[in-house]
């Protein structure tokens, strides 16, 4: 039997001058991405307001969400949001002290 599955937790990146996001799968309407972060943010003044929809889910680690109107999510292992089309928001810390490994579920 071969044993070639490809494993989530398997190459994490020891030094991370940036994060890193990897595109798992995609087909016409879905695309899904591991992400992995290591005290990354997103700049000051920066947004996301993305033309998909979006689920994501920390699997390991943390980070904390902003929403324009300056709400903020603290997310840890296991738990999840979902953000709609133009949803406007940031990340605005991730660990220092270890990986944050995100898994990300993009569709239209």
């Amino acid at each position: 039997m071969v044993n070639n599955v490809p494993n989530l937790y398997q190459s994490l990146p020891k030094n991370l001058p940036e994060e890193c996001i990897e595109v798992l799968l995609s087909q016409k309407n879905v695309r899904i991405e591991r992400i992995i972060s290591h005290g990354h943010h997103t700049p000051a003044g920066q947004w996301y307001d993305q033309l998909e929809n979006e689920w994501v889910i920390v699997l390991q680690g943390g980070g904390v969400i902003e929403y324009e109107n300056g709400e903020q999510v603290m997310l840890k292992t296991g738990d999840y949001l979902y953000l709609p089309v133009h949803l406007k928001h940031r990340v605005i810390s991730t660990l220092e002290h270890e990986h944050t490994v995100w898994l990300a579920i993009f569709w239209n």
